[in-house]
């Protein structure tokens, strides 16, 4: 009979086997969870330390021992025809950032950046650029109202040895404007590199506006750059830092100098901030919170003085700001967390969360000069629109698409009536920063997220920053300059998205398109 024998019944091999295999697999997966446990931490761990390695910040490490280099100003010559004519070369340079340390950099007439042109309002200029590089390069005049021909964007590339002699009309209001480099898919590393400088324009208005105005001396330029450096103090142009925005240094440049301080002999000072980083986004204040006044936007005077303690400026903006500093007093100028949205994972790799020591002022011990702001400044009026203005809507959902297109030299998004007002509604739905900056004219931010700007954004404007979800409405008022095969552009002025093809361009034309 079955079993008489002792054996074992036929199915219990089959449990055995059953229960084996489960115990394995039951092994097996405490294993796996095991392992994945670990990769989870280690990942864990490793997402930690990148989060707190993106943080960078100066603040309180400087000694402020070299003196503010002041860009000089560029004398003109004037021809036959009463213009104004600057030459200008862009070449090779070495430049003294560290003590007993050469680093290699690019720079008009000069090492590194460029000298300060100046011109009245409704004078004629001409400007010779030479191009001693070994590639193609632009210079573009950012801000400035003029003929498309004569912008300086990747339409107007000058090869190496060539010359390029754009001329016009300074047709605007007093600002603080500037020029850089602008060739396609290569702004950032020429600019990084040291192709950059300012323009100022004057006129009669802002000379008789009670302002600082002695430049070098109680106007006094201040071009801000983040720069990252090799082991051996070379310039390091491709460390993102997992940025989703372009390189972010984590040292600062002004007018080319580092660790620098301002000797003020007068009462006011006067400070034309310019934010000529390739990403960074800065927020300037007083380390010890002291009031300063905010005199001038990109493109032009404001209508007062407003009183602020901190002055947020993305890549590309600018601002004037009047600052009083007593007899024998020392203050730094810092860059705070900015807070540009996004979440905190996204905004600490945009450099939300840094700050920088960026100037030290010291004051002598007797002063000059008036100590009162005017009550009223000669703003030029804001952009207005009339009720049936075209509109127009950009979005911004990716960092190399405006309207989900890529840029294309050979398509013209659309063209506009010469002197035309039209409004614009910039939607950044990305969870990173955008700068939008549109060639050729000024403009009025008119809302932000619903809500009327701040005084100190609402005065004439040529770029925007737009934080993570939010909405910017601006009147735009165009130029004259009619030229349906030339274009003007608008851009991203995170220059690393500008290389990427977050680019458009429009052009001026009798039959206005799109």
């Amino acid at each position: 009979m079955d079993g008489m024998d002792g054996s074992v019944p036929g199915p219990a091999p089959t449990r055995s086997r059953d229960r084996d295999r489960r115990h394995r697999a039951r092994r097996t997966g405490i294993v796996l969870a095991a392992v994945l446990m670990v990769l989870a931490l280690a990942a864990g761990g490793l997402a930690a330390q990148l989060y707190q390695g993106a943080l960078r910040s100066n603040a309180g490490e400087l000694s402020f021992r070299n003196r503010l280099r002041i860009p000089p100003l560029l004398d003109p010559a004037a021809d036959s025809s009463g213009r104004k004519v600057y030459d200008l070369t862009a070449a090779n340079g070495t430049a003294a950032f560290f003590p007993g340390t050469s680093t290699a950099t690019w720079g008009v007439n000069g090492p590194y950046l460029g000298p300060t042109l100046r011109a009245r309002s409704g004078e004629k200029v001409r400007v010779n650029v030479t191009n001693r590089l070994d590639e193609p390069t632009t210079l573009h005049w950012h801000g400035m109202h003029l003929p498309a021909a004569m912008d300086g964007g990747p339409h107007q590339p000058i090869a190496p040895g060539a010359t390029w002699s754009p001329e016009w009309t300074t047709a605007q209001p007093a600002a603080t404007l500037w020029y850089h480099a602008h060739p396609a898919g290569r702004t950032r590393e020429q600019v990084y590199r040291g192709l950059a400088g300012l323009f100022l324009i004057d006129d009669p208005a802002s000379a008789r506006a009670g302002l600082p105005h002695r430049y070098g001396v109680d106007d006094i330029p201040l071009i801000v750059q983040d720069k990252t450096f090799t082991g051996d103090r070379q310039l390091d142009t491709g460390r993102t830092r997992f940025s989703p925005i372009g390189p972010l240094g984590d040292e600062i440049l002004v007018n080319g100098t580092r660790d620098p301080y301002l000797p003020v002999t007068t009462r006011l000072v006067r400070l034309r901030l310019l934010n000529a980083s390739a990403a960074r986004t800065y927020d300037f204040g007083f380390t010890d919170d002291r009031p300063f006044f905010a005199v001038a936007s990109d493109a032009g005077l404001l209508p007062a003085p407003y009183e602020l303690r901190r002055l947020r400026l993305a890549p590309s903006e600018r601002a004037e700001i009047v600052v009083a500093v007593p007899p024998g007093d020392e203050v730094v100028l810092r860059s705070h967390p900015t807070g540009l949205g996004g979440g905190s994972l996204p905004a600490r790799f945009a450099g939300a969360d840094d700050s920088f020591d960026i100037l030290r002022l010291v004051a002598a011990p007797r002063l000059t000069g008036p100590a009162a702001l005017p009550r009223h400044l000669p703003a030029p009026p804001a952009v207005t629109a009339p009720a049936n203005a075209p509109r127009r809507v950009f979005t911004f959902n990716h960092a190399s698409r405006i309207n989900g297109r890529a840029y294309d030299p050979r398509r013209t998004d659309f063209s506009v009536a010469p002197g035309a007002t039209e409004v614009w509604e910039l939607r950044n739905g990305s969870d990173n920063p955008h700068v939008f900056h549109v060639h050729g004219v000024s403009f009025t931010v008119l809302r932000f997220d619903g809500s009327r700007p701040p005084p100190p954004q609402a005065g004439l404007k040529d770029s925007v920053l737009l934080p993570s979800g939010t909405t910017a409405v601006i009147a735009v008022r165009f130029g004259t300059h009619i030229d349906s095969r030339r274009p003007y552009m608008f851009h991203c002025h995170l220059l690393a998205h500008e290389d990427h093809g977050m680019m458009g361009q429009y052009t001026v034309a009798d039959r206005p398109t799109g």
